[in-house]
């Protein structure tokens, strides 16, 4: 949600006082919770990641990268023995089967290397908007803005964007957010997710924000959860 009857002036100003807190919590550079050495390993790790934890990835990458030492190992590989590899990760038939033939891909047609733009990396088998956007700004240091599932809860919960659709939330915080903030945001706000800004029962009371933040003295609707607010419902009509 934006702020209503915000000027572009305080927005700014409030946009600098909330990077300038989040930098005191977590450094002025970005962080990479996925470990890997090189592009195509933080690009694999990333398509293992979805709906799964950073330290699952990490557990299996530790193993995988060891056994797969290049892209062409992976272009190579078995089909059915990668997905036993990456089992735990889950939805490991999908992810297995995109990993590889984003290697066949980056073999045949980039030589072997992780192309540096939004266009050619979105058209990779397996890799959307939030990946590439993260492979841009963590391996290239091209500005670009990872919209992840706490990022878009928290930049809309902050009042910086006002959109339940990811893309469209990226868009919202390139035009709010100034170009310098935009790779760090994503790390950012994760950490501060993970700890307060939790998608049921945040924490305001501690937050280190919660005096720029339009969420925290509003409508709690502002942060709960869908599914939150259709129990607290349903037990006021029994109640009734």
């Amino acid at each position: 949600m934006f702020i209503k009857g915000e000027s572009k002036k305080k927005r700014e100003s409030r946009v600098r006082e909330i990077m300038d807190r989040l930098d005191a919590h977590y450094g002025d550079h970005p962080m990479i919770f996925l470990q890997a050495k090189n592009a195509w390993q933080l690009l694999f790790a990333t398509i293992l990641s979805a709906q799964c934890t950073d330290q699952r990835v990490n557990m299996v990458t530790e193993v995988l990268f060891q056994k797969y030492k290049s892209l062409e190992d992976f272009a190579s590989c078995d089909l059915k023995e990668l997905e036993q590899d990456i089992h735990s990760t889950g939805f490991y038939h999908n992810k297995a089967k995109n990993i590889k033939a984003c290697a066949t891909v980056l073999v045949e047609e980039y030589g072997g290397e992780v192309p540096k733009d939004i266009d050619s990396l979105t058209a990779l088998p397996g890799v959307g908007r939030k990946t590439g956007n993260l492979i841009l700004g963590n391996i290239f240091h091209i500005p670009s803005i990872v919209v992840d599932t706490h990022v878009k809860r928290i930049s809309n919960r902050l009042g910086l964007a006002d959109s339940s659709d990811p893309t469209k939330t990226e868009f919202q915080l390139m035009e709010v957010l100034p170009q310098e903030f935009w790779i760090r945001w994503n790390t950012h706000i994760i950490a501060l997710g993970r700890s307060l800004c939790t998608s049921q029962r945040p924490k305001c009371e501690l937050c280190y924000l919660n005096d720029l933040c339009p969420s925290v003295k509003g409508d709690p609707e502002t942060w709960r959860s869908p599914a939150e607010r259709k129990k607290e419902k349903a037990g006021d009509g029994k109640r009734k």
